[in-house]
């Protein structure tokens, strides 16, 4: 098992070929191989597994499992003398990047702050580091990036090197181990050493940047930063700028004045939605004095009785409200029908004496429907199994 840990630590090894020391299937139904030997990096210590091909069949996940890396392919891979496996280099590389990039990250805030990392992710468009701290200004964010930009510019040299326990005094170290033997350190010289698995490229420089994003507040004093290193951070910042270019041309502003335009844009949007309010208002009020003057006597109970297509339920709900607030005396039925559905809302003036919870209730049930309120008013919804008059004609008869 340690031989096989040291070949697929060597980060550079692209292709390699070995021997099956076995293959299978596992709980879930999906075909593996263990292989005497292997380049592709298992899920681990934060960072993704490798993925590529064997004997030209698709690796779709790499595990450590009881002991053996296990290989899952998209299809068994058949008994054979020798299988040949190829890693995907463009994925393996980028995840290089950003591993050697956390570490550098991380050794900055602690160095630059003292602020220790607790946790790393590395994602597929982004990763993510969280700090055991409990806020963080945007003067340390820079400084930060900056300290951490520098040691890629230097381009020092990026070190593996196998210890054994009691050589481990030698180094400082900035956290414990989790492993009391095959411990592999990472080093950059007088500025991180690290026990990690991961790989890495063999110089700071092959990182070529790191970009901060954003952070944001944890539970428990954390805060989680995100942030990008090499060719991620000039994905980042093409798809930024269509994105600024976009709202440019949207805009019809430069990009110095985007901020002021969308706040400007924001502004016209709430003072357009408040008079759209207050004109909705004054349709809801148009709309309950003309729907008083078409009430009926029905069982000597004054009635508004009225059947609506597609209307939003909070405008039946406000045009209840209002027509029963004009009139004491009136008790308000409104039904609408959608495509497939039924509503109604019910509402009753000061001095009726029906309930409308109670009356909405005899009525739901033949629309397999749900809904409820109060004395005052309630409403309600359900399936369209019968014709919105008709259920207008029963909810009359239910007074």
């Amino acid at each position: 098992m340690a031989t096989e840990k040291l070949f697929y630590q060597n980060q550079y090894i692209r292709s390699f070929s070995a021997k099956s020391v076995r293959s299978g299937t596992d709980e879930e139904g999906r075909s593996y191989v263990v292989l005497d030997q292997t380049a592709f990096y298992p899920t681990g210590g934060g960072q993704p597994h490798d993925m590529g091909t064997i004997n030209g069949v698709n690796v779709l996940n790499v595990e450590e499992v009881e002991g053996e890396v296990r290989h899952y392919t998209a299809e068994p891979l058949g008994i054979h003398n020798e299988y040949t496996g190829e890693i995907d280099w463009e994925r393996r590389f980028d995840h290089m990047q950003q591993h050697a990039g956390q570490h550098i990250l991380s050794a900055a805030f602690e160095d630059n702050l003292g602020y220790k990392t607790v946790s790393f992710h590395l994602g597929k468009e982004t990763c993510s580091i969280d700090l055991e701290v409990k806020g963080l200004t945007k003067e340390e964010m820079k400084q930060v990036e900056n300290t951490a930009n520098e040691i890629i510019l230097e381009n020092r040299p990026i070190d593996t090197k196998w210890v054994t326990k009691e050589e481990l005094g030698q180094y400082h170290l900035r956290k414990d181990l989790s492993v009391s033997e095959n411990i592999r350190l990472v080093i950059i010289p007088e500025f991180d050493y690290n026990g990690c698995g991961g790989t890495h490229p063999d110089s700071t420089g092959q990182v070529s940047s790191i970009k901060i994003l954003h952070w944001e507040k944890q539970k428990k004093n954390k805060i989680r930063v995100y942030f990008v290193c090499g060719s991620r951070v000039l994905k980042q910042l093409g798809a930024k700028h269509q994105i600024v270019q976009g709202l440019t041309d949207t805009l019809n502003a430069p990009q110095e004045e985007l901020n002021n335009s969308a706040a400007n844009v924001l502004r016209q949007n709430k003072e357009l939605e408040k008079i759209i309010s207050e004109l909705k208002f004054e349709l809801i009020e148009y709309e309950a004095d003309k729907l008083l003057d078409q009430e009926e006597i029905h069982r000597d109970q004054k009635i508004i009785k009225a059947i609506f297509s597609n209307r939003p339920m909070p405008e039946l709900q406000s045009l209840a409200k209002t027509i029963a607030d004009k009139s004491s005396e009136v008790l308000v039925m409104l039904v609408n029908e959608n495509p497939d559905k039924l509503q109604l809302v019910c509402a009753r003036g000061e001095a009726v004496a029906i309930n409308m919870n109670d009356l909405i209730k005899q009525v739901l049930p033949d629309i397999n429907g749900k809904g409820g309120g109060n004395a005052s008013v309630a409403q309600g919804g359900g399936e369209k199994v019968i014709k919105a008059q008709e259920l207008m004609e029963r909810l009359v008869s239910k007074m």
